[in-house]
């Protein structure tokens, strides 16, 4: 039986004490720099605990005035319905459709931007806006891709891709494949989920 060398057993402990030096030395370091650069983030507007959300600002002309963290917007059932018409929370809060031709924004051809109604957020430039014939306003793209969501939507038995606005969630409508150039989308919304503003 051969016994063990006394001197590679104390290699062993000297090896084992500078794994776990190293290891925790790493740890050490890995929580300074976590803390630095905790400690150089901007300060965060809070909802409720929750950390603000970047949203695109724009002036009355439709200029951006850049992306700022905003408070996740948020209201109870009971307060939406206080805030919107019964069409406008049917089709913001629980993803309802109003009839095509129907809403007052479908046919508007004025100048001037689209904000979301249950919330300020800037959507779509009326520069972006075209001719469907769905009955339905529709825009080739959004004002900046920070305010809208984009999420598959497997109701009605087909694959579709809802948007809604990311600062308080409301339903806005579908985005397709077949709108104009120079994006070939059609970003087809309720006239009820949005509010026009004219250009300043």
């Amino acid at each position: 039986m051969k016994l063990p060398d006394p001197a590679s057993a104390i290699d062993e402990q000297v090896a084992l004490r500078v794994t776990r030096r190293q290891v925790l030395g790493g740890a050490i370091a890995a929580l300074g720099a976590w803390t630095v650069l905790g400690a150089r983030r901007p300060a965060v507007a809070q909802t409720g605990g929750s950390p603000g959300i970047p949203i695109e600002g724009f002036s009355k002309s439709g200029q951006s005035l850049g992306v700022s963290l905003q408070p996740k917007l948020t209201h109870t059932e009971a307060e939406w319905h206080q805030l919107l018409s019964p069409l406008s929370f049917d089709v913001t809060r629980r993803a309802g459709t109003e009839a095509a031709f129907s809403g007052a924004l479908w046919n508007n051809h004025a100048d001037g931007l689209y904000s979301c109604i249950c919330c300020p957020t800037i959507l779509f430039d009326s520069k972006t806006k075209f001719e469907s014939g769905t009955g339905w306003p529709s825009f080739w793209q959004p004002i900046s891709k920070y305010n809208v969501v984009e999420q598959r939507d497997f109701g009605l038995g087909m694959i579709r891709t809802a948007i809604s606005c990311r600062r308080c969630d409301a339903h806005l409508g579908h985005v397709f494949d077949d709108g104009p150039k120079p994006t070939g989308l059609r970003y087809c919304m309720n006239s009820v989920a949005l509010r026009f503003l004219p250009r300043a």
